[in-house]
């Protein structure tokens, strides 16, 4: 009888020692990747865009890296309210005087504003601020330079009511609309009733909603290498460089915080400045004294046609601006060969529709 506890009994054929040794290796390598083989790369189209809260598309952009995001056409918005608001918007009839409405003030053709220093009222009154530009302005965070209304309806409600722009009531505002038959009847198909105060400030904020301009640098920030010339990019760079997107970024590269004017130096030093000025910026809202001088940080979207710049009006050319900025809020004299390429890519964020 064999020894079953034999060396020879207990041998494997070669053959078998092969195989057993092929699966142990096949084993290691299929482990091995699992656990050192590169992740794929995330591409693009991993990345699914869906609308806000305010029905504009989260941005599938490439440069997720970048401090500026790029918009995108908004949806979701009703377009009878769009229709409606923008008949409403250029209505003369919300002006006691009908004499003006608020593409008086905020001309569509020109960027959103009226090039003047202060614009003009019903009774050729003056405004106290430069009128800041209507395009994207449902991008900002609150509205108005002192950041006193937190919606758009809230700022449509103001000026109908200011005594310097115009001077009107919503009382006497709503008679007129209701004098004319075709309006009740689109606000009756709207919003089931005859026009109201919220009614026509609802109607034309979602028109205001739908004042979006895309620019080349959009699609620039969405992957499209050659939408911007090397000259814009160098300036974005410079941008960049000098800090200025600290406080100019997001969706409208600005729009999106408060700051004081003159972080580094004093920019109302030797005016008389009371505390019913403009000049004292959120103060007046809050009467918080760390808000003394502190204004919302416009938007820069379109900023190459929205002069004279600053609540102020103070500086009438772009060149100017970016120069005045450099000195009071990074506390620098930005070289002219910075100036003059920030210059080229502030360009870049015109609306390509405009």
């Amino acid at each position: 009888m064999p020894n079953q506890n034999s060396t020879h009994s207990l041998a494997m054929p070669m053959w078998k020692k092969a195989a057993i040794g092929l699966s142990i290796l096949i084993v290691v390598l299929v482990i091995g990747g699992i656990f050192f083989l590169p992740s794929p790369k995330k591409t693009e189209s991993a990345i699914v865009a869906t609308p806000d809260a305010h029905g504009y598309p989260s941005v599938s952009a490439s440069r997720l890296d970048e401090p500026l995001l790029p918009i995108q056409m908004p949806t979701g918005l009703d377009e009878r309210k769009v229709a409606l608001g923008r008949e409403l918007f250029h209505d003369p009839r919300l002006s006691r005087d009908n004499s003006i409405s608020c593409a008086t003030c905020h001309d569509l053709a020109r960027g959103g504003v009226d090039r003047l220093p202060r614009s003009i009222g019903v009774g050729g009154q003056k405004g106290e601020v430069n009128a800041p530009t209507v395009y994207n302005s449902s991008f900002n965070f609150r509205q108005f330079w002192d950041g006193r209304a937190n919606t758009l309806e809230e700022q449509v409600a103001g000026p109908v009511e200011n005594p310097v722009e115009m001077a009107s009531t919503w009382e006497d505002v709503l008679v007129k609309l209701k004098a004319d038959q075709r309006m009740v009847a689109q606000f009756r198909a709207i919003y089931d009733s005859e026009p109201t105060a919220a009614a026509v400030q609802n109607a034309i904020a979602e028109f205001e909603s739908s004042l979006i301009t895309p620019s080349r640098m959009d699609r620039w920030l969405s992957g499209e290498a050659d939408a911007i010339t090397s000259q814009e990019l160098e300036g974005y760079r410079s941008f960049r460089r000098h800090g200025c997107v600290t406080c100019h970024q997001g969706k409208n590269i600005g729009g999106n915080l408060f700051q004081r004017f003159g972080v580094m130096q004093d920019y109302f030093a030797g005016r008389t400045v009371d505390d019913a000025d403009p000049d004292q910026g959120r103060f007046r809202v809050t009467k918080r004294e760390e808000d003394r001088f502190v204004f919302k940080v416009p938007g820069l979207r379109n900023v190459a046609l929205t002069a004279p710049y600053f609540h102020d009006a103070s500086e009438a050319t772009l060149e100017d601006a970016v120069t005045k900025m450099g000195r009071y809020q990074l506390g620098v004299d930005l070289p002219p060969e910075d100036v003059q390429s920030m210059m080229q890519f502030l360009h870049a964020l015109n609306g390509e529709q405009l």
